[in-house]
C-alpha cells in the first residue's frame, strides 16, 4: 500500500532531515551536528553504563543515574522517531530501513532501557546498551576522515594481508621451534606447537609477559631472534597503512587545487 502524499512543506522538511540524518550526500562536510550530538550521547551514556558497574557509585548517587537513566531514554527514543520518521525518503522504503540489522541493533538497544523488569540479567542489558557505542562506526561514513583511512586500507589490502601472511608465518615457525627444542624441558609451555604459540604471539607483539620463558640457550637464541623479528612485524603494516594515508591525502589535496608542495 503506497503512502499517502506529503505536503511540499512536509516532504521538504523530512528530505532535510533525511540528508542531516542518514543521506550520504550530506557528508561532504563531514558528520552533520545533529549526529554529533549522538555520538556525544552514545559516548555519555556508555560512561554511565560502565559506571553502574561499581555497586558503591550507584549506591551514593541513586538519583544522578536515575536521572542519567531518564534523560538517555527520552533522547534515544526521540532520535529513534525521528530516523523512523525519515525513512520514508529511503529509496528502498521505511520498512527495509527498519528491517537492516543496524536498525535493529537500535531498536534491541532502546528497548535496553525500558526493559530492566523483564526476566533478563543486568548484565546482559549493560552489555546490549554499551554495543551501542559501535554504532559510532555506522555514524562514521559521515566522517572525511574515516572515509580517508578506509579508502587508504582499501587501496592497500593485498599489501596488509600479505604483511598478516608474513606474521603469521614466523609465529608458526617459531612456536615449532621452541616446541622442537624446549618440548621435553617445558611440556605444560612448548609441549605442543599451539602451546607454543601462545608464546609466540606475546614475544612477536612485543608484549612479553614473561608468563612462559625458554629454559635453555639455544631456546633463550630462538626467542631473541622472535622478539628482534617482533619489530619488523609490527613496523610493516604501519607503515603501509601510513605510506597509503600520506598518498590519499596528497590526491585528495590536488582535487581540491590544494598547494602539495614538500
Amino acid at each position: 500500500m503506497e503512502p499517502v502524499e506529503d505536503t511540499p512543506a512536509r516532504a521538504t522538511l523530512r528530505a532535510r532531515a533525511w540528508v542531516h540524518l542518514e543521506s550520504p550526500s550530506g557528508a561532504q562536510r563531514g558528520i552533520s551536528r545533529f549526529n554529533r550530538v549522538v555520538i556525544w550521547m552514545i559516548l555519555a551514556s556508555s560512561v554511565m553504563v560502565i559506571l553502574e558497574t561499581e555497586k558503591t557509585l550507584v549506591a551514593s548517587l541513586p538519583l544522578v543515574f536515575l536521572a542519567g537513566e531518564i534523560i538517555f531514554a527520552t533522547m534515544f527514543t526521540f532520535e529513534y522517531l525521528l530516523r523512523t520518521w525519515a525513512a520514508g525518503e529511503h529509496p528502498q522504503g521505511r520498512w527495509h530501513y527498519l528491517t537492516r540489522p543496524s536498525s535493529l541493533f537500535d531498536l534491541l538497544a532502546l528497548a535496553s532501557f525500558y526493559a530492566p523488569f523483564l526476566p533478563v540479567s543486568g548484565a546482559l542489558l549493560r552489555l546490549i546498551r554499551l554495543a551501542r557505542i559501535l554504532r559510532l562506526a555506522r555514524l562514521g561514513q559521515f566522517s572525511v576522515a574515516l572515509q580517508n583511512l578506509t579508502f587508504a586500507l582499501s587501496a592497500r589490502r593485498f599489501e596488509l594481508m600479505l604483511s598478516l601472511v608474513i606474521a603469521f608465518t614466523l609465529m608458526l615457525f617459531s612456536s615449532t621451534l621452541l616446541y622442537l627444542v624446549e618440548g621435553r624441558a617445558q611440556p605444560d609451555a612448548f609441549g605442543s606447537i599451539p602451546r607454543a604459540l601462545w608464546w609466540s604471539v606475546a614475544t612477536l607483539t612485543t608484549v612479553g609477559y614473561g608468563d612462559v620463558i625458554p629454559g635453555s640457550g639455544l631456546g633463550k637464541m630462538l626467542a631473541g631472534l622472535t622478539a628482534l623479528s617482533g619489530i619488523g612485524v609490527i613496523a610493516m603494516p604501519a607503515g603501509i597503512v601510513a605510506s597509503a594515508l600520506t598518498e590519499v591525502l596528497r590526491s585528495r589535496r590536488l582535487q581540491s587545487g590544494e598547494d602539495t608542495r614538500d
